[in-house]
């Protein structure tokens, strides 16, 4: 990967007999094209996000994949800064799709070239994004709460 992309891919390391990629985030598209075209890793099993508040890039988007034919199991890793924008997979594996969505919903970040990127889990007008470090559940939820249910607290 280091040949072809040379500088683009910032780790390469092993972790419990798992292979891990950290890459840049403006090449996360074309790596991944590769890595189903020419790595046989046909199947994206998870797209998540973990929040890191105190980092300029305070997102890392997890991809973990999978080859069928070859039985290895891969996981690669981007940062984005909270206002950056990550290249959308869903043209690469379909299944992309809805878990963008959630990594959306729950924690904000915005997939470019998303086909449909809206919230999925929680309503339209949710405030917030609740998988982030310093997002307050209690606040968010009683303001809902007393709009939507016309009570004063949920809990």
């Amino acid at each position: 990967m280091r040949a072809k992309f040379g500088t683009s891919v910032l780790e390469a390391i092993e972790d419990r007999k798992q292979a891990i990629l950290i890459v840049e985030c403006s090449r996360l598209a074309e790596i991944a094209l590769h890595l189903r075209d020419e790595e046989k890793f046909d199947l994206l099993s998870d797209l998540t996000a973990v929040d890191w508040p105190k980092r300029e890039k305070r997102f890392d988007v997890i991809l973990n994949l999978y080859s069928l034919a070859k039985n290895e199991r891969l996981r690669i890793k981007t940062r984005a800064a909270d206002s950056e924008q990550v290249p959308s997979m869903t043209s690469v594996w379909a299944t992309a799709n809805w878990l963008e969505r959630e990594a959306y919903d729950m924690f904000g970040i915005v997939f470019a070239g998303h086909p449909d990127l809206r919230r999925i889990l929680l309503p339209e007008g949710w405030q917030g994004y609740p998988l982030r470090k310093d997002y307050d559940i209690i606040q968010q939820d009683t303001a809902w709460v007393k709009e939507n249910l016309g009570i004063e607290s949920g809990q």
